[in-house]
């Protein structure tokens, strides 16, 4: 495994019940999207970079079977958690994996995703290897939210602040060899095409509402992997940055639960 593998995967260890507690469910328009485009119930999805499995959950009940593969046993041992809470459903299970090396057989799978987690994969040879478990006609979802959720000016630019500051603390902070590499989202679809292995591909925008409380939005800034890697680094001077996003996060909501609005950007290749 090389360093930037090892890197990726450890910057999320340690947080992940913030992260599954926090961060939002992918909406019903990402089953719509992609079972239109394959044309039929899928017999088999892949969920790769799955995490804590909020975005493999979504498939109960669509897909036949459904297999979240995620590299990180703190991120996959919340997902199995929540497998145990939903009384162990069959057609769901969860596997350690690299995406650049599924343990599964070739043409196997009808859909594979990646959500908020392709941009962590070394694009070309992941991309190889998901055409190769793909079958003719198999769909590929690399799908993100852009951050910071939509909400007021005030907040968001507090939100987009202490997120830049806890990636110059990182850089300043960690050694070379131990930083992640995270490659651009803007090139996902790019990287599609350039590989030469999907038929059609398109970038679709859509977006989703969704109820949240001054606890939840403010716990979103803070299961972000910049923030949480400059705190285990030792960068005290974040927590007062952190309590005050906090507090003025808490006066905006005013006690009262709010309507979010979450943007995801979905980049598709068809085999």
């Amino acid at each position: 495994m090389t360093d930037i593998h090892t890197n990726n995967i450890e910057r999320f260890l340690g947080y992940s019940q913030l992260y599954d507690q926090s961060r939002p469910i992918p909406p019903d328009d990402i089953i719509k999207i992609l079972t239109r485009y394959l044309a039929r119930r899928p017999k088999r999805v892949v969920d790769v970079g799955c995490g804590t499995g909020l975005s493999s959950f979504i498939w109960l009940s669509q897909a036949d079977e459904i297999i979240g593969v995620e590299p990180n046993d703190d991120m996959r041992e919340t997902a199995l958690s929540q497998w145990r809470t939903q009384q162990e459903p069959k057609d769901l299970r969860f596997m350690k994996g690299l995406s650049d090396h599924l343990e599964l057989e070739s043409e196997s799978v009808d859909i594979l995703t990646c959500s908020q987690s392709f941009h962590w994969m070394d694009p070309q040879p992941t991309l190889r290897e998901f055409a190769r478990v793909l079958c003719n006609g198999g769909v590929f979802a690399a799908y993100d939210c852009d951050w910071p959720p939509t909400f007021t000016k005030e907040i968001e630019v507090r939100y987009q602040n202490l997120i830049s500051l806890a990636e110059s603390r990182v850089a300043e902070l960690a050694q070379t060899d131990q930083l992640a590499f995270k490659w651009n989202k803007e090139k996902h679809l790019q990287q599609i095409r350039d590989s030469s292995l999907f038929q059609f591909s398109k970038e679709i925008v859509f977006h989703h509402w969704e109820r949240c409380d001054a606890i939840r939005y403010a716990n979103i800034a803070l299961s972000q992997g910049g923030l949480q890697t400059a705190l285990k680094l030792g960068a005290g001077d974040l927590k007062d940055e952190v309590n005050e996003f906090q507090n003025q996060v808490h006066r905006a909501f005013d006690g009262q639960s709010q309507d979010i609005l979450f943007s995801y950007r979905m980049r598709i290749g068809i085999k």
